[in-house]
C-alpha cells in the first residue's frame, strides 16, 4: 500500500510549476510533520507548571510524544531541544527521553538562539533527515521562566566593549530598551501599541472560548504546592481587555522610554511544545499521520539595538528563496515579543492582519523563550486545519539582534 501511494505522488511532479505549485508538491523524500502538540503556557512563578522545572517540563511534553504518536519510540534517532535559559538543558533532554520511553539509541541534544530556539530545534531535525543522517527525529521547545532567565551575569569582557563596534556592546542592552528603541525611531506610539495588544487580547479570549486551543494543546498532570492537577487551558489570556485598561499600565522599563508597558508586551510564561518529522516515505511507511510539510527556514542579522524588527527581514528572505510572495501565504505566526516590533513588521511587511496571529500572540499567550519557535507550529497548523489554509509562515525577532522565519505546508485539508 505504501509503494502504491509513493508511486502516486511521484507522478505527480510535472516540469515547468509555478513556485506555490512547487513548494506544495508531494514528494518521497519531503520532511513532513507527523505531531505537533504543546502544554498549555503557564504563567510563571504562579502557575500550573510552577513546580514543573525545565527536564520536568520535556519529560512530560516527551511523553505525550510517544503517547499521541503510537510511534515505537526505537524509530526515533534524535531529540533536539530548543531552551534559552537552562546550561544543563542537554543533560535534561537526554535524561528525560530516557525516562519517557526512547531507549539508549536515541540520542539527545539541545540548541539556543534565544527566542527562536524551538523552530532551530525543527530546523536542526529537519536538516538532518534531509541530509540522511537520520530517519525519524523530535524537536522540542521548552522553557521554565519561573527559575530561569536570559540575562547576562556579567558585562562583556573588556575586549569586547572597548573595540569600538557600537553593535558589539549593544548585545547587551536589555529586551524592554531594544522595544523602547524600535517605539523612537519608527514613531511606533504607545496608542498604537496598546490598541495592537487589545487585538491580541480579544482574538485570543475568542479562540478559547471557541475551543480552537484543545486540538494542539495536550493535558498533563504535574504537581502545584505537592498536588496532582491537570492542566489543559493557557493561563495568560485575560478576559475583558480593553484598550481603555491597557492604556492605564504604567510604563515597564521607564529608564528607557514610555511606550512599552506589561500589558503591551509579552508575558513571563513556562511551557513546552513538541513536533515529530520524518521523511514522508517513511511516514507512509509507519501509517503516520502527515499534518504538514516542513518546507524551510532561515535567519537573518540586524542591528542589535532594534532586534525586535527582525521578522522584517528574515520574512523576505525565506520568502524569496522560494519565489512567493507575501500573498501566497496563509496564515501567519508572528511573534509578539512587544507591541512595537509586531505593529512594525505588520505595517512593514504589509501583512493581512486577518492572517497574522488569528488567535492572538505571545502578548495574550505568552512567551516561554525556547519553546515559542515549536509552539507556533502547532498554533499554525491548528488555525489552517480550521480554515482549511494551506500556507504556513512563522516568524520570530531573536536577541542580540536577528530574525527567523519558517514555511511550512498544511495537508490536513479534507
Amino acid at each position: 500500500m505504501a509503494a502504491e501511494r509513493l508511486s502516486s505522488i511521484v507522478s505527480q511532479l510535472t516540469p515547468g510549476q509555478k513556485p506555490l505549485d512547487k513548494i506544495t508538491q508531494k514528494n518521497p523524500d519531503d520532511v513532513v510533520i507527523t505531531l505537533a502538540i504543546r502544554t498549555p503556557l503557564c504563567k510563571a512563578r504562579k502557575g500550573g507548571l510552577k513546580d514543573t522545572p525545565l527536564d520536568g517540563l520535556v519529560f512530560k511534553i516527551l511523553e505525550q510524544v510517544v503517547r499521541k504518536s503510537r510511534i515505537d519510540p526505537q524509530m526515533v534517532e534524535d531529540i533536539c531541544l530548543g531552551n534559552v535559559s537552562d546550561a544543563k538543558a542537554a543533560y535534561y533532554v537526554r535524561a528525560a527521553c530516557l525516562a519517557a520511553g526512547f531507549p539508549n539509541t536515541t540520542a539527545a541534544s539541545s540548541v539556543n538562539r534565544f527566542c527562536s530556539s524551538g523552530l532551530k530545534a525543527v530546523q536542526d531535525i529537519a536538516n538532518q533527515i534531509i541530509s540522511g543522517s537520520i530517519e525519524v527525529g523530535v524537536a522540542v521547545g521548552a522553557e521554565h521562566m519561573s527559575t530561569g532567565g536570559d540575562r547576562l551575569e556579567r558585562p562583556f569582557v573588556d575586549d569586547i566593549i572597548n573595540s569600538g563596534v557600537q553593535d558589539a556592546a549593544d548585545c547587551l542592552q536589555p529586551m524592554g530598551q531594544t522595544s523602547e528603541n524600535v517605539g523612537k525611531d519608527f514613531n511606533v506610539t504607545r496608542e498604537q501599541q496598546d490598541l495592537y495588544a487589545a487585538e491580541s487580547f480579544r482574538r485570543a479570549e475568542a479562540a478559547q472560548k471557541s475551543g480552537w486551543f484543545d486540538d494542539e494543546i495536550t493535558p498533563i498532570t504535574v504537581k502545584i504546592d505537592g498536588k496532582d492537577v491537570t492542566i489543559n487551558r493557557d493561563e495568560g489570556i485575560r478576559p475583558g481587555t480593553t484598550f481603555e485598561s491597557l492604556s492605564k499600565i504604567r510604563p515597564a522599563f521607564p529608564n528607557y522610554g514610555d511606550r512599552s508597558t506589561g500589558g503591551n508586551s509579552s508575558q513571563v510564561t513556562d511551557g513546552a511544545a513538541a513536533v515529530l518529522l520524518m521523511k514522508r516515505s517513511k511516514a507512509l511507511e509507519l501509517n503516520q499521520p502527515i499534518l504538514a510539510k516542513f518546507v524551510g527556514a532561515t535567519v537573518a542579522g540586524l542591528a542589535p539595538r532594534i532586534m525586535g524588527i527582525g521578522p522584517s527581514l528574515a520574512v523576505p528572505k525565506i520568502l524569496g528563496k522560494y519565489n512567493l510572495s507575501i500573498d501566497d501565504i496563509d496564515v501567519i505566526e508572528l511573534n509578539e515579543a512587544f507591541a512595537s516590533m509586531a505593529v512594525y513588521c505588520r505595517d512593514t511587511l504589509k501583512l493581512d492582519y486577518s492572517k497574522m496571529n488569528p488567535r492572538g500572540g505571545a502578548i495574550a499567550l505568552g512567551h516561554p523563550l525556547g519553546c515559542t519557535g515549536a509552539r507556533q507550529i502547532c498554533t499554525g497548523l491548528s488555525e489552517c486545519r480550521r480554515r482549511k489554509a494551506k500556507i504556513l509562515l512563522t516568524t520570530m525577532c531573536i536577541g542580540t539582534g536577528m530574525g527567523m522565519a519558517g514555511l511550512f505546508v498544511n495537508e490536513q485539508l479534507d
